[in-house]
């Protein structure tokens, strides 16, 4: 239908608004044309839904709401966080999960539950998607946050001495605003998935109670259809790929040793783009290993239990731990056989 024949169809415009609408578009290309056609077609969907609503259902979806948040280099706190929503998800507790580097700043003022998960680049520094927010987070230009409820999970390598140091910020920053923690904030180290798993826990009961009340008068609003692949492949579950190239890429005199490798990802199903990270686990030498039990008067036969499964000591430090790196806890867990066994 075109402009010219609105006031002789059964127009829901009046004359008043049809003559709005033609002036509105008649300098627009057939681009923009499309473009504003898609437009009003969505408003005219969400004032559907908000037509639907109750006033009362409407408040209550408004009071309550959850945000997820990530501050992740290496793909780390993305992880964690991304597994925390499909959590809530599975219970039918709606959430928004955003890249520190997407979240509009300007919606801080009206988070009722935050859940910040961040990890801890070097000595201390933030991750790069995080530089604004945590800048906005920690400066005048933060608003108070006195009705805030949040959460922080902070990741990080205690060899560094400024371990965790992103979720400590964050963490402080929030309660200076007023801000309260409905958990304590958790401080993970290099094999950080059984803490994180049991501060996700906290956050998931938490939540699960403080929402159940209003879930009966909360409808779920419908959410655009993203597509989202999760890597069947991670550190408890690995790839096993072959390594097809392995060049020295510096000169024959040169001290260091710097290697060009390449690796088959053939039928894996992974692809990677600029920015990917990617996870290398390794078995740690044999040689190795006996030298530190031989050292702490351990019996490499003597089993443990490590995530509900029993296996000797030696198989332990060989495929589940890092021993090649020195820090302060490895180094305090040398000193006694007991601390040894308990690592």
């Amino acid at each position: 239908m075109l402009l010219k024949d609105l006031s002789g169809f059964a127009s829901p415009l009046n004359d008043s608004q049809a003559n709005l609408l033609k002036q509105a578009v008649a300098e627009l290309s057939p681009q923009q044309l499309a473009w504003v056609s898609g437009y009003f077609y969505g408003v005219s969907q969400n004032s559907q839904l908000t037509a639907t609503l109750p006033t009362a259902q409407l408040e209550s979806v408004a009071a309550q709401q959850l945000t997820i948040i990530y501050a992740s280099q290496t793909g780390n706190a993305k992880g964690v966080a991304e597994q925390l929503q499909a959590k809530f998800e599975s219970e039918g507790l709606s959430s928004k999960l955003f890249d520190a580097a997407d979240y509009k700043l300007k919606s801080l003022k009206n988070e009722t539950h935050l859940v910040i998960v961040a990890s801890t680049n070097g000595e201390g520094e933030v991750p790069d998607n995080a530089i604004e927010f945590y800048d906005f987070l920690t400066s005048k230009k933060a608003p108070k946050l006195e009705n805030l409820n949040y959460a922080v999970l902070g990741l990080g390598d205690s060899s560094y001495e400024f371990f965790c140091q992103t979720g400590k910020d964050f963490d402080a920053a929030l309660a200076k605003l007023g801000g309260k923690p409905f958990i304590e904030r958790v401080d993970c180290d290099v094999d950080y998935q059984q803490a994180a798993q049991a501060w996700q826990e906290q956050a998931f009961d938490y939540i699960q109670e403080n929402f159940k009340q209003s879930n009966s008068d909360v409808v779920q609003l419908p959410v655009a259809n993203k597509q989202h692949t999760e890597s069947q492949y991670n550190k408890q579950n690995p790839l096993i790929a072959s390594i097809i190239a392995n060049q020295k890429i510096t000169g024959r005199d040169s001290t260091k040793d710097v290697r060009h490798i390449e690796i088959d990802l053939e039928d894996s199903g992974l692809s990677y783009q600029p920015g990917d990270a990617l996870g290398v686990w390794y078995l740690n030498d044999k040689a190795l290993v006996e030298q530190i039990l031989k050292q702490a008067d351990i019996n490499a036969e003597e089993t443990i239990t490590l995530d509900g499964e029993e296996l000797s000591i030696e198989n332990a430090l060989i495929q589940h731990f890092e021993i090649t790196a020195s820090n302060p806890t490895l180094l305090q867990t040398t000193l006694s056989y007991q601390a040894v066994k308990s690592y």
